[in-house]
């Protein structure tokens, strides 16, 4: 037999009738749809309450979630005395050497001085490290410098791009 468009075929069992479900006898799944008797699967929206039923023990046994953490970096806040007292004159401060020292969690990026205790300032070079206004004008007055840290900005990409 010559090979045409009418004698392609595919295989013998490579094709699957789909079961119609609840369309009389004749289809092997009629009268009950293949639901069996009566009780909640029968039913229509029946299984929709039983699918975490033997989960329910398991789930009221974790312990609850609350709350979220946020995935932006801290500014973390050191008294400038603390800082002070650490470091000797004309010192070079940064949050590399802030940890070092034991002052930050090694989780800090950014830090800020605050006052509270300008009772002995020290002229330091302070690199990358923000400050209220008060310990700025104490530091500069001692004889001190600042030097702001480029910063990184991190934006989300537009869907377009």
């Amino acid at each position: 037999m010559t090979l045409s468009l009418h004698t392609i075929a595919p295989s013998k069992g490579a094709k699957k009738t789909k079961k119609r479900i609840g369309r009389g006898y004749g289809s092997g799944k009629g009268t009950t749809a293949g639901r069996g008797t009566k009780g909640q699967r029968a039913r229509t929206g029946g299984r929709n309450g039983l699918k975490l039923k033997g989960l329910k023990q398991m789930i009221l046994g974790f312990p609850k979630s609350r709350g979220f953490a946020s995935t932006k970096a801290q500014v973390f806040d050191i008294r400038a005395e603390r800082v002070m007292k650490v470091f000797n004159d004309n010192a070079t401060v940064t949050v590399a050497e802030l940890k070092k020292k034991g002052l930050l969690p090694k989780q800090a990026v950014y830090v800020k001085l605050i006052g509270g205790g300008e009772e002995a300032v020290k002229p330091l070079k302070i690199v990358g490290i923000r400050a209220t206004q008060s310990v700025k004008t104490a530091i500069e007055k001692a004889g001190g410098t600042f030097i702001e840290a480029q910063e990184v900005v991190v934006t989300k990409k537009s869907k377009k791009e």
